[in-house]
């Protein structure tokens, strides 16, 4: 990363050892990716709530001029927007660089910054960035600087965490203060402001849906062009990273437990092998473990309240009728998940019959959405004992579930449950890991799109 740049100042602030700030994943974005993902957000702020501060960089004024008539439609919603970019001719003269909440920051040729493409939107009600800096052409190596745009190549991430974008555009207010210091306080107060009135962060989901959406239409475009598989796969894997981007806030405004994505996912595994189960069913209830926690997002508006994601015997007596659980029905946006959304939705279904959301009993329930039930619930449970009693807090949730097995739970996988503790308790270790979301890719296999046992369409007949 360039010296200087601001996405190398994000990078700094968070390396291993920097004290309450974990270590960020960075991925390779191609540009088509990176256009679609930056529309789907840009869109997002015609329909925001509340009028976000939006700062960019777009390397040269002559790209900002391709998106210009477009950023005069996004100024007729926004608070400010602030464009960093350096000079080329008309750069200054267009109608949208005149409007009065729209000031542009001339960057110097020499200036890191300049190599960025940057988008960071701050809004009580909704958070986002995309924080790239192309490859230089010692980073493309012997194959060199592609001659078709939009393989160009771009090193950085994208997130929706409200605490990164925060703090990456205090670094974007720190370098324009070196061009225009009435600009940079003007901007210190914008963010001071949206600080003081913050909001429920209620419009995530809808710009999660948007960039799925946004990606799909890509890929659709890009296969009727050329079949080129790794543009292909790296619009795919950002399509994924939403959704597990989605998972983590879940996990991180809970914070009686949150790590609960990442235990239920290490747990899963290790009952996977416990049971033999095969490559491909492992790696399929391990992403669903990853995105259980989406099935009880019942409207966007209880996205990220808090509270939203307490047991799952909380949500029984109101899940609505399957297959529609908004949560995981925002998963069959993307069609490589179809079997993970399935999965998803009958986790809180009942041995005996009695769960949600469609009655379903014994070996009706897909054999995954058993396994995983079971562990989340598990989990929640262990978390809860585990602060007053964590010598106690494994047999005392394993006790627990024991005594609902054949009732709640099958019995067979209590079973395996109860052998799995016996062997935690004797000194075995499960790693919990966070996944790398920019390397998402490894999650999905050739079975994460099929049907389970038609289950779908059975219980869509059935409503």
């Amino acid at each position: 990363m360039l010296e200087g740049s601001i996405l190398n100042d994000l990078r700094v602030a968070h390396q291993s050892g920097a004290i309450g700030k974990r270590p960020l994943n960075f991925g390779v974005y191609y540009k088509n990716t990176l256009v679609s993902l930056c529309h789907a957000l840009e869109d997002c702020i015609l329909s925001c709530s509340s009028a976000p501060l939006v700062i960019t960089a777009f390397q040269r004024g002559k790209w900002y001029l391709q998106e210009a008539d477009r950023y005069s439609e996004i100024a007729d919603r926004a608070d400010q927007i602030v464009i960093m970019a350096s000079s080329d001719t008309g750069f200054q003269d267009h109608p949208t660089s005149q409007r009065s909440n729209v000031a542009l920051v001339e960057l110097d040729q020499a200036d890191p910054v300049a190599q960025e493409w940057h988008l960071m939107i701050l809004a009580p009600s909704y958070t986002a960035m995309v924080l790239c800096q192309e490859l230089s052409a010692e980073d493309y190596g012997a194959q060199g600087i592609p001659t078709e745009d939009l393989e160009r190549k771009f090193y950085g991430f994208w997130t929706f965490e409200a605490g990164l974008v925060e703090e990456t555009i205090n670094f974007a207010i720190e370098h324009i203060d070196q061009y225009n210091p009435d600009l940079a306080k003007h901007l210190r107060s914008k963010v001071a402001e949206i600080k003081a009135h913050p909001s429920e962060q209620d419009e995530i989901y809808q710009a999660v849906s948007m960039v799925v959406s946004y990606l799909q239409t890509e890929q659709a475009e890009l296969r009727t062009r050329s079949k080129h598989e790794a543009l292909d796969n790296n619009l795919t894997s950002n399509e994924l990273q939403a959704f597990l981007r989605l998972a983590q806030l879940i996990d991180q405004t809970d914070i009686s437990n949150p790590n609960a994505a990442a235990e239920v996912a290490s747990l899963s595994e290790a009952m996977a092998q416990l049971l033999d189960l095969p490559a491909w069913q492992l790696n399929r209830l391990r992403l669903s473990a990853l995105l259980h926690r989406l099935a009880f997002l019942k409207t966007s508006d209880s996205v990220l309240s808090p509270g939203s994601f307490g047991r799952i015997a909380d949500h029984q007596t109101e899940a609505p009728c399957c297959p529609i659980v908004p949560g995981a029905q925002i998963l069959r946006n993307m069609g490589r998940l179809n079997a993970i959304a399935t999965i998803v939705t009958h986790q809180s279904e009942q041995w005996n019959g009695q769960g949600q959301p469609a009655g379903l009993a014994g070996d009706e329930i897909p054999l995954e959405s058993r396994i995983l039930g079971l562990l989340a619930e598990f989990q929640q449970r262990v978390t809860q004992h585990r602060s007053s009693n964590p010598e106690t807090a494994l047999s005392i949730a394993l006790s627990e579930c024991q005594a609902e097995a054949g009732d709640r739970w099958d019995s067979k996988l209590v079973e395996a449950l109860t052998l799995l503790v016996s062997a935690m308790q004797q000194g075995l270790s499960l790693p919990i890991q966070v996944p790398k979301i920019a390397a998402g890719m490894w999650l999905l296999d050739s079975h994460s799109d099929e049907a389970l046992l038609d289950l779908s369409a059975k219980v869509t007949e059935q409503v």
